[in-house]
């Protein structure tokens, strides 16, 4: 099988569909090449099964042969050799993966030249300055980016020879000059490398080809992997490609171009170009470049052309598309395309409008409402959901960006500080080690929060996750002391002002300018669209505590709520005292007293919350966590203690109790059912209370829609039990009524053993709720507030795990317990009403993977509500 393909290499079917092989920018060469007739440089492409093989073997052995007989053709196809001394070939050497990936070797230009080539380039061209300005350039591009020397190198002296020419534009230096940095150049690679720099054309060639190789191991580019969930495995094709000149003279120019605007959506082609430049001039910004605008003025039949090469391209892919253009002495040639990126609100208002139709005559075309929804992605609807920063801004410290959108505040290291700032009217940030339920005042009035330990299902993440607040976690740069914090050398203190990208993790000294959320009309389309697909077949819940995260979701389109975490209500600053109390209760009376007052306060709240959702299903959960998390930690009242001297007496019971229900491993000890069975009156309350706001709200003439859920059931027998206290509340609830409501009783799945036991669950539960956050941290032994700041880059860098199973369900471990406890649980029962409502219920991934199996609903947070909306849809569309 061959290694290399020239662009015109006759494929079995259309290159644009050998990306896989060939990369996303050589399929596209070819494809420009021999499908669309489009004038473009003659090339080849050495693909990505060379680059494989590299990576495990070394060099291939016949990839010498078949790249020399690749060049031999080009020769022939352009009339000049390779290195040739009196009538050089140029050609440039692009790496081109699959996916557009940053931190891939940058282009290497003009590769061919040397000592002797470059006077027949300028004996060629009769433009001695436009030969030297070329060689010039290569020598820093291939020393640069082949050979690693540092830029530093090569710049200095360029800039030494601007001042002294009384420029700041290159196109201005002489002859004289460029080969005098030629010189300077060459010397400078030689006593950097130890070595005379590469002479013969086959040796630079290699050389850039091995290049583009390793750096598909470079650290940004696995990083960048490693986020966007692409596989390692995948390798970089190469591009080879005659060089035709932008820089010849004046009637030359090269340039990057759009079919339509990338940042707002608007059919209307713009782009930027630069006359007597090569591409990286575009780009540098060392010149200002003109419009197209302009371009019509300086080449009008050109930009005719080139517009209609654009509507050519948005023909062939049904889409917008980006290119990089050079007119070399006044003929234009196409250097790539590929279909754009753009931003979240060009990405819907495109996709809404080819719906309708675009183009002219015969090179008309639209789009299905089918293929729009799958034109628009999660980070383009979350880029319209969030504040964003108005211009990137330049990073103290970087974390993993747990909770998108950006905020800018007043950074306080206290929940208790955070309130009385805001109370003043400050903006605040807060700023932990980390977070815990006794944060949660603090960080509800936090414009963002920032974390220098966790991992993306920390509890800083996921409470703000929830609420929709910026979140940076894990920032491990961040050393903390006292009211201040330090990055290095920089002292940030309490009171100043910080800003946070919950979206890349970056942290900004300073105030930011940022740039309020604005969905366009376009949102709402796309999304009605998306429920049209899901209808009948998965609909979207949230999870919310409160009323005013209930009515949020509702606003956002959740058809019902998947998860209400009791526990959160219990540690609002009213209810906290009121917990201790009961916690804290030495006889049954003082448990019952505490637990009324708790039902009284907990009626409240579910009133709130099914009030939101009237007519929709409202799934409770009962009590969760241990006991000891409603108390403070042992070891600050041990410190208190030691600075104190002794404690009063309400903080020596609360020492005691803290010591008592303290655990070695609190996350599989006595929580959920398991407290339930130690202290049953807790869950008798919590069902009593759920049960009066329901009848409270029918009197009102509301439809509360109630479903009652048991956390962490792991045997038939647990749950029954379990199930018969709820049910003796219900039907003494329920007791006289005629026409009486169906509230179902359920569990959550979130064990290994529950899944593989699903079908006897099934006996005693009306429905399951997969909980996949407890279940990937039981699946995998992972503690997820550990794992993801420590060891999971590393185990992500070095290919041990494809996915962070935390962000994205992995089928090979709990995609599979999932699946197996659907499949049991339906077994069992048919009727079996099937969820997940872990954090993995917004992924788009997980999604797809949840439709597979036959789950009927998924639950997210509430903003992620948009997300799931249309993750599910695509998700409909995929497996159709």
């Amino acid at each position: 099988m061959s290694l290399v393909y020239s662009f015109d290499h006759k494929h079995r079917r259309p290159p644009m569909e050998y990306k896989d092989l060939l990369g996303g920018k050589g399929a596209n060469l070819a494809e420009m090449t021999s499908v669309l007739k489009l004038p473009v440089p003659p090339g080849f492409t050495i693909s990505t099964d060379a680059c494989r093989a590299y990576m495990h073997g070394g060099w291939p052995a016949e990839l010498d042969d078949e790249i020399a007989a690749q060049v031999f053709k080009l020769e022939k196809d352009m009339g000049r050799k390779l290195g040739d001394p009196h009538d050089p070939l140029l050609v440039s050497v692009r790496s081109g993966a699959k996916f557009s990936m940053p931190g891939m070797m940058d282009t290497v230009l003009n590769l061919g030249l040397n000592n002797e080539s470059v006077k027949g380039l300028a004996t060629i061209t009769n433009n001695e300055r436009f030969a030297y300005d070329s060689y010039r350039r290569f020598i820093a591009m291939y020393g640069r980016i082949v050979l690693g020397v540092d830029g530093h190198v090569f710049e200095a002296p360029l800039e030494a020879a601007k001042e002294k020419a009384g420029t700041t534009n290159d196109a201005d230096l002489d002859t004289s000059v460029l080969k005098s940095l030629c010189t300077t150049y060459l010397k400078a690679v030689k006593k950097a490398t130890g070595e005379e720099f590469p002479q013969r054309p086959s040796l630079q060639l290699r050389g850039a080809v091995e290049a583009v190789f390793k750096s598909w191991n470079g650290a940004r580019a696995i990083a960048y992997r490693v986020r966007e969930k692409i596989s390692h495995e995948l390798g970089t094709a190469v591009n080879v490609q005659a060089m035709v000149f932008g820089n010849r003279d004046d009637s030359s120019a090269t340039g990057v171009g759009f079919t339509r605007n990338a940042s707002t959506g608007v059919n209307q082609p713009y782009g930027d170009f630069l006359i007597n430049a090569q591409g990286e001039d575009v780009v540098a910004g060392i010149r200002n470049t003109q419009t197209l605008e302009d371009m019509e003025r300086a080449f009008p039949e050109i930009y005719k052309e080139l517009l209609g090469i654009f509507l050519r391209l948005e023909r062939h892919y049904e889409d917008m598309c980006d290119t990089e253009f050079t007119i070399e002495q006044g003929k234009l040639w196409m250097l790539q395309t590929r279909v754009g990126k753009r931003t979240g609100a060009a990405a819907l208002r495109m996709a809404v409008d080819m719906t309708k139709g675009t183009g002219r005559g015969d090179q008309r075309w639209k789009i299905t409402r089918e293929e729009a929804l799958m034109r628009v992605s999660e980070e383009h609807l979350d880029s319209v959901l969030h504040p964003q920063f108005a211009k990137a801004g330049k990073a103290l410290a970087k974390g993993l960006g747990a909770s998108p959108g950006a905020a800018v505040g007043k950074v306080y290291f206290t929940a208790d500080d955070a309130c009385d700032a805001e109370e003043r009217g400050e903006k605040v940030i807060l700023v932990r080690n980390e977070t815990s339920p006794e944060d949660v005042h603090g960080m509800m009035v936090a414009q963002g929060i920032l974390t220098a330990r966790g991992g993306l299902v920390s509890h800083a993440a996921v409470v703000a996750r929830g609420w929709g607040t910026p979140a940076v976690v894990g920032a491990e740069a961040i050393k903390i002391s006292g009211k201040q914090f330090s990055v290095g050398d920089v002292v940030v203190s309490e009171g100043d002002e910080i800003s946070l990208d919950g979206t890349t993790g970056d942290v900004v000294l300073g105030a930011m300018d940022l740039e309020d959320a604005k969905p366009p009309a376009e949102f709402d389309i796309i999304l009605k669209w998306a429920d049209a697909v899901r209808k009948g077949k998965m609909s979207v819940r949230a999870n919310a505590d409160t009323g005013e995260d209930a009515a949020n979701a509702r606003a956002l389109g959740a058809e019902g709520i998947g998860l209400c975490r009791t526990e959160h209500m219990f540690l609002a600053p009213d209810r906290l005292p009121i917990v201790r109390e009961m916690i804290l209760a030495s006889t049954p009376k003082q448990e019952e007293v505490a637990l009324e007052k708790l039902r009284v306060a907990q009626q409240a709240d579910f009133e709130e919350i099914l009030e939101a959702m009237d007519g929709l299903p409202v799934t409770i959960r009962l009590l969760d966590p241990p006991l000891h998390e409603f108390l403070p930690s042992v070891e600050e009242l041990r410190v208190k203690q030691a600075a104190k001297g002794k404690l009063s007496k309400k903080d020596g019971q609360m020492l005691e109790a803290a010591e008592r229900w303290a655990e070695h491993n609190p996350m599989i000890g006595t929580r959920g059912v398991r407290l339930g069975v130690i202290k049953p009156g807790l869950y008798a309350m919590q069902v009593r209370a759920l049960l009066d706001a329901a009848a409270k709200l029918r009197e009102a003439g509301k439809k509360p829609v109630v479903e009652v859920m048991i956390p962490l059931t792991v045997t038939r027998e647990e749950l029954a039990l379990a199930r018969s206290w709820v049910q003796t509340e219900i039907d003494a609830a329920l007791a006289g009524m005629k026409k009486k409501p169906t509230i179902t009783i359920g569990t959550m799945i979130e064990t290994p053993r529950a899944a593989i036991r699903a079908d006897e669950l099934a006996e005693v539960s009306d429905f399951f709720s997969f909980g996949t956050n407890d279940l990937t941290q039981l699946t995998f032994g992972f503690s997820r507030d550990d794992v993801e700041s420590r060891m999971m880059p590393a185990y992500l860098e070095q290919g041990l795990l494809k996915r962070n199973p935390f962000d994205t369900i992995d089928q090979s471990g709990v995609g599979d317990l999932v699946e197996i406890g659907a499949q049991r649980g339906r077994a069992t029962k048919p009727d079996l009403k099937l969820g997940v409502c872990g954090e993995h219920g917004g992924d788009p991934e997980s999604i797809d993977l949840f439709y597979r199996v036959g789950l009927d609903y998924v639950s997210c947070s509430p903003f992620r509500v948009p997300i799931a909306r249309l993750s599910a849809a695509q998700a409909i569309l995929r497996n159709a």
